[in-house]
């Protein structure tokens, strides 16, 4: 013989789509916090740090190579560094990767000026 068979109840909404897409907002949030902002404030930092190079400046290249900067080429992205009495190399600013110490502003040449009232 055969027995009666039951409908049973479909699959609950279980509260809507925001139930579903709330873990993937979360995994994005977390990724954002932790990933890719510290990310774009280091970027940022460095690239301050290339464009605030300027001549007399210690600066280490992502090579290794440690130097004083000669020269700032303004129209493009290059900067000549003094490795060595005499050796001087041109380096893309993006390759730098520290600036040890910083030049000090070159001084304001103060007019002297004659105060003899005779």
């Amino acid at each position: 013989m055969i027995t009666p068979a039951f409908a049973q109840a479909g699959p609950s909404d279980g509260g809507g789509i925001l139930i579903q897409i709330f873990p993937f907002i979360l995994i994005f949030a977390i990724f954002y916090f932790l990933i890719i902002r510290p990310q774009r404030k280091r970027a940022d930092d460095h690239k301050r740090l290339v464009d605030g190079v300027r001549r007399g400046d210690m600066v280490v290249t992502s090579g290794g190579l440690i130097g004083k900067v000669t020269r700032v080429y303004d129209d493009s992205n290059e900067i000549q560094v003094e490795i060595a009495d005499g050796v001087k190399v041109k380096v893309v600013k993006s390759t730098l990767s520290d600036v040890r110490s910083k030049s000090e502003p070159a001084p304001v040449a103060v007019e002297k000026t004659n105060d003899n009232k005779s």
